[in-house]
């Protein structure tokens, strides 16, 4: 074969697309197991981690099973039965009416104290911004507050998940002294009282974010939350 014909090259060419494309394919499909295992270890690190316990991604399985009680999930403030709370896609739950959507909720005990995991997500500047607060077992007492981000701006908005930002919550309040629901504002600068939270000083759309996030989820669970009772 004349490798100098034109016909070679986008034969070589073509050959080559398919090589690498079939090698790509074996790669993602080989590692894909893993993958969804890292991720699923990662979640139960974040939903530890706002009840206060650091793991280990190795150890993250073992401390859950033993720290998690009940995986619920509530649907227009009512529970449901038959779903998985753990495999919920949030994102795809909050393209939903209010009313629609299926949110998972997870009951946990700790050092003989009872903590409600409500898993947040919504939208940053650049992309999704989420997150899982722990509320007492009073239902009002915020005990902690994990956030993360996907592309969130180093220095700005990515403060959300800093120390910085998340260690303002605990000992807030989702209800005020009648007993009504009230949502966590997160303030531009001068945040008081029970309810209130410093914003990311420059990161303004990320903290209007965290703001609706927590706003848009927390309807999913407050009716629930009030009516609630432990078994």
């Amino acid at each position: 074969m004349d490798v100098n014909k034109n016909s070679y090259t986008f034969m070589f060419a073509a050959v080559m697309v398919v090589v690498v494309a079939a090698l790509l394919s074996f790669a993602a499909t080989s590692l894909k197991p893993m993958q969804d295992e890292n991720v699923k270890n990662e979640k139960m690190q974040n939903i530890l981690k706002s009840i206060g316990l650091e793991v280990d991604r190795e150890g993250a399985q073992t401390l859950y099973d033993a720290t998690i009680k009940q995986e619920l999930v509530v649907t227009n403030g009512k529970l449901v039965e038959g779903m998985v709370a753990f495999d919920i896609d949030m994102a795809k739950e909050l393209k939903k009416a209010p009313a629609e959507r299926s949110a998972p909720l997870y009951i946990a005990e700790s050092d003989g104290k009872t903590y409600f995991i409500l898993p947040l997500r919504g939208k940053g500047l650049w992309g999704p911004i989420w997150g899982y607060m722990a509320l007492e077992g009073d239902r009002s007492t915020v005990f902690g507050a994990v956030f993360d981000h996907k592309t969130e701006t180093p220095g700005l908005g990515a403060e959300i998940a800093t120390p910085i930002f998340m260690d303002q919550f605990p000992d807030k309040k989702m209800q005020d002294a009648s007993g009504k629901f009230v949502n966590i504002r997160v303030m531009k600068g001068n945040a008081q009282g029970d309810h209130q939270v410093d914003g990311i000083s420059g990161g303004t759309i990320t903290s209007v974010g965290v703001q609706d996030m927590i706003d848009d989820c927390m309807e999913s669970y407050s009716e629930f939350l009030k009516s609630y009772a432990l078994n």
